[in-house]
Parts: structure tokens; C-alpha cells; sequence
């Protein structure tokens, strides 16, 4: 821009009046350097303001450190959905009820990945209109055999959440806090979905849908798939006719799987032979969801009492009632 000529010269000598006292300078400090930053008109920079400013840098330092931090675990651990409103419970689960022994040992590490030092955390979309009672049973499972720090959220998609509900995993333990003391997370979303939807992780996998194919997921955490492929088939051909037929099907449709329970058991006391599997869970649940266990035939009433003796199906009766 152009300039403008000064319209006095540089040096003027102003006559002070000498009828009062003069008080000192408050901006001017002996021995201190003025700064170009907040040096006043007359005088240099305040010690105040220059320890406010300090203060203030870092501050700023401890904050990036802090988004760094955060930035570096969001690319080894991915939590989806975090649209959440309410978060409910929290627990260290150690049940000490009588088990199902299974077959063969899961590793995590397989399973899911290489842990990256990030407690991995399944996320689970249910809505409360469909609760998923084979999950809470598979969640039963998991806490006997991992160190699951498990959670309840409500989303808000949903207004209202019973009681029985928000804590259908457990009481909130004391040391939820510390997530590296968990090898597994279950978080539970009460959500307005038409489906259950399951995510572990964005990157790596495309969500999971229904609770069929979510609770073949979970299973493969305790125990792997039988090697056989005709017991393989048999299991899943049981989880299918429990989720499609007993649960979604007509009452000529689950009086004829009754029938089918009722003769399968006749033979083994399982549904896929000598050992308990992802079918009797499936099965068990699918039963008692539908409304089906008073008028079933007396071998599946036998197994209905031998399911309930291990334990686990403990929280799913709950919310049956």
C-alpha cells in the first residue's frame, strides 16, 4: 500500500503536569527483554503473560501428544457404531456353574487376527423386540473360557430398553475400566435394526448378519468345527431348521421339527451325536422362544432339563420369564 507522510516529527516533548505524583509503569520491567509478540507501546512484556503463555504451549503439546495417541490405537482396534446414548454395564465375567466340555482348542489369534495390544471387541446390533438368546447363552460359554469384559449400550434409535434387558450380561464390574486386563470384548447394542448385525472389524471383515450366522461365528471361538463334514452339515443343517422353522415358521412347521427333535433324540443325547454343539444351543432356544417346550414330546422334555443343567442357559431363561 501507498504511505502516508508523518504529520508530526518523529521526537515531541510533551510538558507533564508536575501538581501530582507520577506512578510507575507497569508494562515497562527492568532487565527483561521486550518481545515482538506481546510487547506494549511502551513497555515489555508482563512475566504474567509470558507464564500464561507458556502454560498455554504446553498445554497444546500435551494435547497433540494425546491426539496421537488416540489416532495410533484407532488403527489397530476399529469399534463401530459409536452413536451411543446410555452406557448400562460392564463386567469381568467368572462363572463357576457347571460347563460344556468341548472338542479341540480356538485360538483367538486364528480367529480374529493378530492382537496388536488392543482389547478386540465384538460389537453386536440387537433389537429388544428379538432378543437374541442363543448369543447370551454363547456369551455364557465365552466367559468361562476367555476374560470378557462385557458391555450393554443403548442406541438412539430406541426409546425405551426393560430392565432385564440392560442387564442380561452381568453386573458392572469394578476393574471395567482396565481394558488391558480382557482378552475379549461383547458389546451389546439395543438398536432399532430388522436384523441382528454383528461387527468385529471394519477393515478386515464385512459385518455379520442374523442369528444364525452370528452365533456360527461365536461358536468357532470355543471350539472349532467338527473335521467331519457330514457332522459338520448336521449342525448347521439344525441351527438352519432352529432359526427358519421353530423361530419364523408356521405351527404345522414346528410341530414337525418337534417331531424331528423328538426322534434325533431318541438316539444320542445331543442333536449332532455324543457331544454338546452349536445345534442344542440353536435348538434349545429356538424351543423356548417359541413357545413350544410345555407341549414337547418327553425326549426333548429330557433335554431341555439336561441343556439347563449346564448352566449356561441360565440368562436366556431369565428373560423368558
Amino acid at each position: 500500500m501507498y504511505k502516508v507522510k508523518p504529520i508530526s516529527g518523529g521526537h515531541i516533548e510533551t510538558d507533564l503536569p508536575t501538581c501530582m505524583y507520577k506512578v510507575p509503569n507497569i508494562h515497562a520491567q527492568q532487565g527483561n527483554s521486550c518481545t515482538s509478540e506481546h510487547a506494549l507501546q511502551n513497555g515489555e512484556v508482563d512475566p504474567a503473560v509470558r507464564a500464561l503463555e507458556a502454560r498455554q504451549d504446553e498445554i497444546m503439546r500435551k494435547l497433540h501428544e494425546l491426539k496421537a495417541a488416540v489416532e495410533g490405537l484407532a488403527k489397530t482396534v476399529t469399534t463401530p457404531d459409536a452413536d451411543l446414548d446410555l452406557t448400562v454395564s460392564s463386567s469381568l465375567s467368572s462363572h463357576s456353574c457347571s460347563s460344556a466340555t468341548f472338542k479341540g482348542v480356538t485360538d483367538l489369534d486364528t480367529v480374529l487376527g493378530k492382537d496388536l495390544g488392543a482389547l478386540r471387541d465384538i460389537v453386536i446390533n440387537a433389537n429388544p423386540a428379538q432378543p437374541p438368546l442363543s448369543l447370551l447363552v454363547l456369551h455364557s460359554l465365552l466367559s468361562q473360557r476367555y476374560r470378557v469384559l462385557s458391555t450393554v449400550h443403548v442406541h438412539s434409535s430406541v426409546t425405551s430398553v426393560p430392565p432385564q434387558l440392560l442387564s442380561c450380561l452381568g453386573p458392572r464390574h469394578a476393574d471395567s475400566y482396565a481394558r488391558q486386563m480382557f482378552q475379549l470384548g461383547f458389546t451389546l447394542i439395543w438398536k432399532d435394526v430388522p436384523k441382528l448385525q454383528m461387527k468385529f472389524s471394519v477393515q478386515n471383515m464385512c459385518p455379520i448378519e442374523g442369528e444364525a450366522n452370528v452365533a456360527r461365528f461365536l461358536f468357532k471361538l470355543l471350539a472349532p468345527y467338527p473335521s467331519d463334514p457330514a457332522l459338520a452339515t448336521l449342525v448347521d443343517s439344525w441351527v438352519d431348521t432352529a432359526f427358519f422353522q421353530l423361530a419364523e415358521g408356521s405351527a404345522k412347521e414346528r410341530s414337525a421339527v418337534l417331531r424331528a427333535l423328538n426322534s434325533a433324540l431318541g438316539r444320542n443325547p445331543w442333536l449332532a451325536g455324543p457331544e454338546f454343539s452349536l445345534a442344542d444351543i440353536a435348538c434349545y432356544c429356538c424351543v423356548q422362544q417359541s413357545g413350544s417346550a410345555s407341549a414337547a414330546p418327553a425326549n426333548v422334555q429330557r433335554w431341555i432339563k439336561s441343556c439347563e443343567n449346564l448352566g449356561h442357559f441360565s440368562p436366556a431363561k431369565l428373560l423368558l420369564q
